[in-house]
């Protein structure tokens, strides 16, 4: 029996303005089972993290001024090549690819070859750069109209297509994409045409991302406005009395954190809700994970423990990973949350309860105060004279909980269920970050965070450490993170009184507001 070929399909979609977030569900479908990834210098590179491991990836993009690092031709075959070679091939394009993206083109070129393909809409800058900068393209005191147009038209070509006579003031509101180089000359034909000098322009770089930058002025100053503030491609440029808005609207670059870099060093698993809040209040995460999470060297222990779990007492639970771990562990022994019955649980604190809810467990003690002192002391009250009581826990860890258990009569059973190992990583991109003056804040939530982070600086001693952050802020969780802090000489800046994630970001804005 003759096994058919595999059958290649082309999908063309538009990656949005920049921030991942703003991909199309479809779009992000698409990414996740792609064999072939072509994509541009517009295309946020986080998008890349829904890209399989082993697809192979190409990039294609175009800065002007810049070598194109693939021809438009070289791209058409490359498209056609892997299609025709039974792959499922995807095109990534800044923004939606029939704006301004040449995705036509391309299309046409797969048309041509009898290939299979989709086009995948996308959120186009235009939008995207209004929206963002908090001004309304169109709104009904203003305007009907609005126009997109090109500010950079092809350079082989005799006579402009523009019809400047018409735009100037048959339209509302023109946005122009890629005219940062020739924004003296649209600003002059759209006055020589008769639109009025006093016109509200704004210009955005970088729509939608962290390090967004708008400037504002009018159709006789923007130019100028332009060079001295160093607005740089890619931009785009808004034209109309819709930019007066900006002024009560501007939601995005108003944010508390904006504009603020803030260095986070948890893992990349563990960072996401950090990372989310930081991120909804404005500030640039630069992510700088100083812990690997691994297995540990032997199970034995955390397997004794499962195999006799209905001997236990109490199991207590410290952190999020070694909930995760120590359940994934369960169920590889072919064992699930029933295996509890019977046996107390307690949490450190209230977002390592909600996890176990995850897991359909419900904790039974939860203390006030959410550090392994406060555990303890909860557990003092409760009673643990006699008692056996399992920790499952990283390899290494403070040994205060299971100290005090013990002194107060408890049998305490320590199961290494993970281990935090520091991550194979060269320092010099966060040496360089902060030298350059691009890091205002660091973010610890744990003390191996911050002895892990010493180590990959790579500093002879506190002094030399002391002078490297002499002015950077530093955020610790909590007083047990920040008494390792101190312990480097540095300085903590922002500790909140609950030792959550979210009352860290809390204390973060509040530190920054004043």
């Amino acid at each position: 029996m003759t096994i058919p070929t595999k059958k290649g399909k082309a999908y063309l979609i538009g990656a949005g303005p920049g921030d991942p977030g703003l991909i199309t569900v479809r779009g992000k479908e698409i990414l996740q089972k792609t064999e072939v990834l072509i994509y541009d210098y517009l295309a946020g590179d986080r998008l890349l993290d829904f890209v399989p491991d082993d697809a192979e990836l190409i990039y294609a993009g175009k800065k002007g001024g810049v070598k194109h690092t693939h021809t438009q031709d070289e791209i058409n075959q490359m498209l056609v090549e892997r299609v025709r070679a039974g792959k499922i091939v995807v095109r990534l394009k800044g923004g939606d690819p029939f704006i301004f993206g040449r995705g036509g083109e391309e299309l046409e070129e797969l048309v041509k070859a009898g290939l299979d393909y989709e086009a995948v809409p996308g959120v186009t800058s235009a939008s995207a750069a209004a929206t963002f900068a908090g001004i309304p393209i169109t709104h009904r005191n203003c305007t009907s109209s609005v126009a997109f147009i090109t500010g950079h038209e092809r350079p082989d070509k005799d006579e402009t297509s523009i019809a400047w006579d018409k735009i100037s003031t048959g339209v509302g509101t023109l946005v122009f994409y890629m005219g940062i180089k020739n924004l003296p000359s649209i600003t002059a034909n759209l006055i020589k045409h008769g639109r009025d000098p006093k016109t509200p322009v704004a210009v955005v770089r970088w729509a939608s991302m962290p390090y967004q930058r708008s400037v504002v002025g009018t159709l006789e100053t923007i130019a100028d406005i332009v060079t001295k503030e160093g607005i740089k491609p890619p931009a785009l440029t808004i034209v109309g009395d819709v930019v007066n808005y900006r002024q009560k609207l501007d939601w995005y670059e108003g944010r508390p954190l904006f504009g603020k870099r803030i260095v986070v060093t948890r893992t990349r698993e563990q960072a996401s809700e950090l990372v989310s809040l930081l991120g909804e209040n404005g500030a640039y995460c630069l992510e700088h994970a100083t812990i690997s999470i691994h297995p540990p060297d032997s199970w034995q222990e955390a397997d004794a423990a499962i195999d006799s779990l209905a001997d236990f007492d109490w199991l207590l639970f410290t952190s999020i990973n070694a909930i995760h771990h120590f359940f994934k562990r369960l169920q590889k022994k072919g064992k699930d949350c029933r295996a509890l019955h019977g046996v107390s649980i307690a949490a450190i604190g209230r977002v390592t309860a909600d996890v176990l809810l995850e897991y359909g467990i419900c904790a039974d003690l939860i203390p006030e105060s959410f550090t392994g002192e406060g555990l303890a002391a909860a557990m003092v009250r409760e009673g643990v004279d006699g008692k056996k009581i399992l920790i499952p826990r990283a390899l290494k860890a403070r040994k205060v909980l299971e100290e005090t258990l013990a002194e107060n009569g408890g049998k305490v059973i320590i199961a290494p269920v993970y281990q935090n190992v520091p991550p194979v990583y060269e320092g010099t991109v966060l040496r360089e970050e902060i030298k350059n003056g691009d890091v205002d804040m660091v973010t610890f939530t744990s003390s191996s965070t911050v002895t892990n982070f010493v180590s990959m600086l790579n500093v002879s001693g506190n002094d030399e450490l002391q002078a490297v952050l002499k002015d950077v802020k530093i955020a610790a969780i909590g007083p047990v993170t920040a008494k390792t802090v101190r312990k480097f000489g540095l300085s903590v800046d922002v500790q909140p009184e609950i030792y959550t994630i979210a009352a860290m970001v809390d204390s973060i804005v509040d530190y920054f507001k004043k």
